[in-house]
Parts: C-alpha cells; structure tokens; sequence
C-alpha cells in the first residue's frame, strides 16, 4: 500500500509539471460561465425575450379563468377559477414579481457588458434593454402595484434591498425612459444580432417603442386620462405598429423539453390539457357575434374517456356544438358539482367510459398543445384597439374610431394564422365579418364596451391572459359575472391584484411593509393598484 502511494504521489507530482498554466487555467474555468469580455451581450437579449414571454403555469392558475377564458372543475385551477387560495399554490401569485426581476436582471447585465466592450457599437442594444425594462416591469406594477423600479436590479451597485417605489412615479418614469430610449435608436448603428422579436430591425423597434408607449399610457385613463393624452398622441403620431408583420412574438423552441414545464404556451403541458376548457362566457360571446374564430380554436372531444385524454385525438371543430364551460364548478358531487348544472350536456357513455368533460368545448389540439409554436406579447390589434378608444374619448390621434376598431377585428382575425396555419381564417370571410360588425358610436360607453370586448377576444384567444386581465381591470369590460364558490377569498369578487412574493417579508421586511401600508386593504387579492382606483 505504501508503495502505490509513492508511486500515485509522483505520478501526480509529473503530472503537475507537466502542465502548462494555461491548461490548468482552463481546467479551472467553468465552460458555462465566460468572462464579460468574451460574452456577447447580444445573447442576452434573447434569454430575456424568450423567458419573460413564456408566462407559464401562473396565468392559467389566474388570469385565465379569473377572466373567464377557460374553465375547470380541478381543485389545482381553484385559485383563479374560483377565487379560492388552495394549498401551497398561492406560491404561485409571486411568479410574476420573482421572474420578472429575473428578466430585468438579465436585461441590466447586457447592458452593463455593452457599455463595458463599446458602448457605441451597441447603442441600439442598449436602447432596445430600457425598452424591454419597460415591458417587463410594466406587467410586474400592473399586476401587484407599488414595486422595485429606481433600484431594480442594481445589486451590481450593493442595493439589495431596493425601494418600492409609488406606480403613480413608476408610470412618469416608464413613460419618459421609453421616450429616450426610443429616441436613441439609430438604423445606421449596429443591430441587435439576437433579436427574437425583430431580428435586428431597428425601424420594427421604433413602432414597438410606440406602440409599448401607447399602451403604458392607456393604462392611466381611470386615473390620470390628462396625463395618458398627450403621451398616447405622441405614440400615435410617431407611428406604432402598421400589421400584424409588426407583432411582437416569440417562438418557443420545438426541441426544448422544459417547453412542456411551464416554459411555453400554458396549455402545451399535457395534464393541464386535459383539466381545461373554454369558458362559457367565451364560447357564448364568439357564437352571439357570428365570431369566426370559434370554428378554429375549439373542439369538442371524443366521446369517452380515455378518448378525452388522448391528446393525439383531435376533436369536432364544428361551431354547432361547441359548448363552453362554465366557471366556479367541480368534480366533488357536492352542489357545485359539474353534473348539477342545469345546461349540463350529458354524454354517451356512462361510468368509467365517460370523462365528465367530454362534452365541453377544449382549445384545439392542433393549434395550442404543441411545442415550438408562438407567444404574443404584443399585437397590432391590441394596438388599434387601444387607439379605436382614444379616438372615442376625443383625443387627437390620425384616423377615426371606426377605422382603429375595424383594423383591430381585423387584425385579431388574421393574427390566427399566426397562432397556427389550421386556425388560418379566409380573407372573404374576414372582410364579410368586420364589414357587419362596426364600431357602434351612439354611446362612449357602449363603444367603450365594443372596444374592450374585442380586446378581451384578441388576448385571450392569443393565450395572452394576463394582458386580458390587466385591460380588462383599466376598462370594466367586457362585464363578468363573478363566481360564489364556497370558501372564496375574495367575497365573490374578481380578483384584482396578486399578492407579492412571498420571500420578500423576509428579505425586503421594510421596503415590503412601507408598499402594503400604502394598498388599500393590504397585500390581498382585492386591493387595488394606484390606477385601478
């Protein structure tokens, strides 16, 4: 024994010699992790754009079913469904707080490597990062009120602990950070070389610095419309999005696996596939209207229930007998049982040959349970939709409201192919619909309504619930009907906030407790941010 360790020992010791301090260097230096100044900055923006678009599991637990887009009967959907906080899930109100600071991290460090190899070279990248700053912390202020934005992601800088700061100040900043930022794009620099959104285009960027510009300040009409005109007409009249080729999207990686945890569309993971449906306000909003986009994303399954499960099955596309969900239902055979409503549909099996949501109306296989398909985080109808409205309150924006309401049907129609080839609807029939469904301007209010329920249809059926849910709090419509589910935590109310995340009382304890003493009621599901007053 002793004489293998003599001869292990210099064996090591010829070893050691034998090497030269660049290959222990690089036997040191961990191949996933590259020094700043051998890292492409670029890469960044799109780990950024790919994860913060990619909304996971927490807006089919919420803002789903809180908007009445999809239903289900499963205790795991409660939270949204039916406004009850059901056991460890309420983890998951934080999500947005938690990977959007992640995002925003992410962003801030490829500026930080830009600015340190040539900040000349990368000034439209650089732009492009306080853009995208935007966008991500816009979600988060929107979705939980007073948080981190002068001192976000600055742990660079020792601030750990970062101030919450007020909306009201959060949306004047955001506003004039966009400006800036907007203003310092410049085609004749360098572009972007890992550009998920645009691929580089920096003319595509302007009119998403627009257009972002346009919504930001929209957002501010319950509270501050004086505030929101002139920023909404700046927007409008630098020019925002012109189509649909100016959407926004990003598409998820067909190869990656964790696409079917969380890191795509919601609907693209398999068991929560089969736990969902289209609501019933939904399917019954797009049938009164003559909607033709009920024909292409929903389907009814196949009889039984191993049938039902099988997500290879596709089901029946025809709009005849799509049937919607209704939400604050359950499988418990207790009152609020599914079987106990009185438009329940039956079906043709009974026992273990029947799924029990068999009958109701699910996503179309096809288009929304596959890997590799897009996310839309901002669209061109959206955006005539939102200018339809400004119109509407008098506000001085080229165009009418007529036309701004007819390019968002239109646009939301065609964004369909977008979503998938199957789901593309026929020009013919695209034109035929928004000719026989006009902006109605016999009332602001009622144009209001037209407006938002449109918005409402765009988003969700684009799978964009949280901007659904977000809009619909600004504008009241369309008008839901809240649940009354037993044990609710809202008093059978929408939701209109997410409570923060949950580590930051314990991280943040001051700066957190300064940001709930200023929400009405608290850090609870039915305070209200400062502009949903």
């Amino acid at each position: 024994m002793k004489k293998y360790c003599i001869l292990l020992l210099s064996f090591l010791v010829i070893i050691q010699l034998g090497c030269s301090k660049a290959q222990l260097d690089k036997i040191n230096t961990d191949p996933t992790k590259s020094p700043g100044d051998q890292y492409d900055p670029n890469e960044l923006l799109s780990t950024a754009q790919f994860k913060s678009s990619n909304k996971g599991y927490y807006q089919l637990l919420y803002q789903s079913t809180m908007m009445q887009l999809l239903a289900s009967t499963y205790l795991y959907y409660n939270n949204g469904d039916k406004y009850v906080n059901a056991g460890s899930f309420t983890d998951y109100q934080g999500r947005i707080f938690e990977e959007g600071y992640a995002d925003a991290s992410t962003i801030r460090e490829m500026q930080r490597l830009a600015q340190q190899k040539d900040p000349a070279a990368y000034s439209n990248l650089i732009n492009i990062g306080d853009i995208m700053f935007v966008l991500i912390l816009q979600r988060i202020t929107d979705t939980y009120g007073d948080v981190p934005y002068s001192e976000a992601s600055k742990a660079r800088e020792g601030i750990k602990y970062p101030v919450y700061d007020r909306q009201e100040d959060i949306y004047k900043a955001m506003l004039t950070d966009l400006d800036k930022a907007i203003n310092g794009l410049d085609p004749a620099k360098p572009k972007p070389t890992a550009d998920l959104f645009y691929k580089g285009d920096i003319t595509k960027w302007k009119k998403f610095g627009y257009s972002l510009m346009l919504r930001v300040a929209m957002r501010l009409t319950k509270i501050a419309p004086d505030q929101a005109k002139p920023w909404v007409e700046k927007a409008a009249a630098a020019g925002t999005f012109s189509d649909n080729n100016d959407n926004a999207i990003v598409i998820t990686d067909e190869s990656n696996l964790d696409g079917q945890n969380g890191t795509s569309l919601a609907l693209r993971t398999v068991s929560d596939y089969r736990e969902v449906r289209w609501s019933k306000t939904l399917i019954d909003a797009l049938r009164k209207n003559n909607d033709p986009r009920l024909g292409v994303i929903a389907e009814v399954p196949q009889n039984g229930l191993a049938n039902n499960i099988n997500e290879n099955l596709s089901g029946n596309t025809d709009t005849a007998v799509q049937i919607g969900l209704p939400n604050g239902y359950d499988l418990s055979g207790g009152t609020f049982d599914i079987s106990k409503y009185a438009g329940y549909p039956g079906g043709t099996g009974t026992g273990a040959d029947f799924a029990p949501l068999g009958r109701y109306s699910r996503p179309r296989t096809a288009v929304y349970l596959k890997l590799g398909g897009p996310n839309f985080v901002m669209t061109y109808a959206d955006i005539e939709l939102l200018k339809a409205e400004a119109k509407v309150r008098g506000w001085n924006i080229p165009g009418t409201a007529a036309e701004h309401y007819a390019n968002g049907l239109r646009g939301g129609l065609q964004a369909m192919a977008q979503l998938d080839q199957l789901a593309a609807i026929p020009d013919g029939v695209i034109s035929d619909y928004v000719a026989k469904h006009p902006l109605d301007e016999s009332s602001q209010e009622h144009a209001f309504e037209m407006i938002n329920t449109q918005y409402w249809v765009n988003t969700g059926t684009c799978f964009n619930f949280i901007e659904s849910w977000l809009n619909w709090k600004r504008s009241g419509y369309p008008v839901l009907v809240p649940v009354n589910y037993p044990g609710n935590v809202t008093n059978a109310t929408i939701p209109r906030r997410l409570i923060y995340l949950s580590t930051e009382v314990l991280n943040n304890t001051d700066n957190y407790k300064a940001a709930v003493s200023r929400l009405p009621g608290g850090d609870l599901l039915t305070s209200r941010v400062w502009w949903d007053k």
